[in-house]
């Protein structure tokens, strides 16, 4: 609840109830959305709060969606767990679903509750001083829309540019965050077809900012995404640069959460996080 909004939690655990209840069968999706501003109505059709807490209709909800999200959260705060209380360098939580594209009150991009904005807020509450380095294909919009005003939590990202890619409105270089947390919000769009050697300067900048920000504890969104033979992404990462960047961001020296984003090249997945883990105990 210190990411999420209580209204928006209640809509998860029973809209696919309320779908069934409606009528409905199959899996609870929307497809009616405000185009302009969200007002906060009172809607009672399930349809139109569909709408109300998504903004795309990739993300279906299923009977076992909020289970399924539920404990994907608490494998995350298992692996904070293991680095706050067990004095852990490092704890990798194998999420499913993932979580970055969820914002406060909305689902979306096979996301509904993010992981890594609850480990973030989990964390900031006990007293660290957290960074969040997404480096999944796509911009992690929700996490950006949970701290865009937090002068406490540092979010920087490295993706493929929104102008080309998923999730269009949200990740351009310009977005800094507002209020307090103006300058607190780090985005770095590559073009498509970027390989490690582009990759690698745009993490020495992100991880200059994760420094600069007195960071002693990290949240690391990792998507596998950004493999060369990725089905729906277009970077062109290899299986070894995933340890290249793993040595790179070891090099913080900082206790690091590794939350699970994307990844679609299924047989290849395992040998990428491995190659990344690697990397980051080994350095």
């Amino acid at each position: 609840m210190r990411i999420h909004s209580a209204e928006y939690v209640e809509f998860l655990r029973c809209a696919h109830d309320d779908w069934i209840a409606a009528g409905r069968n199959g899996d609870a999706i929307g497809y009616t959305w405000p185009i302009v501003g969200r007002r906060n109505l009172q809607l009672d059709r399930i349809d139109a709060r569909l709408g109300r807490y998504s903004y795309d209709a990739a993300t279906p909800i299923t009977a076992d969606t909020w289970t399924s999200a539920y404990w994907s959260v608490q494998t995350a705060l298992t692996s904070l767990a293991s680095v706050i209380d067990e004095e852990q360098q490092t704890a990798f939580a194998l999420c499913r679903p993932p979580g970055h594209h969820a914002g406060p009150d909305y689902l979306g991009g096979y996301c509904y509750l993010n992981s890594a904005a609850i480990v973030a807020a989990d964390a900031a509450q006990r007293g660290r001083r957290v960074a969040i380095l997404d480096i999944d294909y796509h911009h992690g919009n929700g996490t950006q829309d949970c701290f865009y005003s937090s002068a406490d939590v540092l979010f920087a990202s490295i993706h493929a540019d929104p102008k080309m890619d998923y999730p269009f409105y949200w990740g351009h270089a310009d977005e800094r965050g507002e209020g307090a947390g103006e300058g607190k919000t780090l985005n770095l769009p590559l073009p498509r077809g970027t390989r490690v050697d582009s990759f690698l300067p745009a993490l020495d900048v992100a991880c200059s900012a994760i420094h600069a920000h007195g960071a002693d504890l990290l949240v690391l969104s990792y998507g596998a995404d950004t493999f060369e033979h990725d089905p729906i992404s277009h970077f062109e990462l290899r299986e070894a640069d995933y340890g290249l960047i793993g040595s790179r961001i070891a090099k913080l020296r900082i206790p690091t959460v590794v939350i699970m984003e994307g990844g679609y090249a299924i047989e290849a997945l395992g040998r990428n996080v491995s190659s990344l883990l690697s990397g980051l105990t080994n350095a």
